[in-house]
């Protein structure tokens, strides 16, 4: 089991994400223009790095929804690899069986 602060670090980072996306997306879009001059795009990146560093999408980790593990996650699933073999043993997982050839 993941630390509890780990789990709530992420939540508060998800929040974070989806209250900035708009702006994000605004920024980006100016930023990925050519017909913008040079010191507008450097005005865009001065505003880019105001905004809370957490705001990033790419500081978020997949948590396993189960045990909170970030490793070994399965993205279909939303849980990590030991999770998914427990579940899928018990059967609580439908169409899941144990392989064997």
């Amino acid at each position: 089991m993941a630390k509890k602060s780990q789990i709530n670090r992420d939540n508060r980072r998800k929040a974070l994400i989806k209250r900035h996306a708009a702006r994000r997306a605004e920024l980006r879009k100016k930023l990925n223009d050519p017909s913008v001059s040079v010191e507008e795009k450097i005005a865009v990146q001065q505003a880019f790095a105001k905004l809370p560093r957490n705001s990033c999408p790419t500081r978020l980790n997949n948590r396993c929804n189960v045990s909170g593990r970030s490793r070994g996650y399965y993205k279909k699933f939303g849980i990590s690899r030991i999770a998914l073999r427990e579940l899928a043993l018990a059967g609580q997982l439908p169409g899941m069986r144990k392989s064997s050839w």
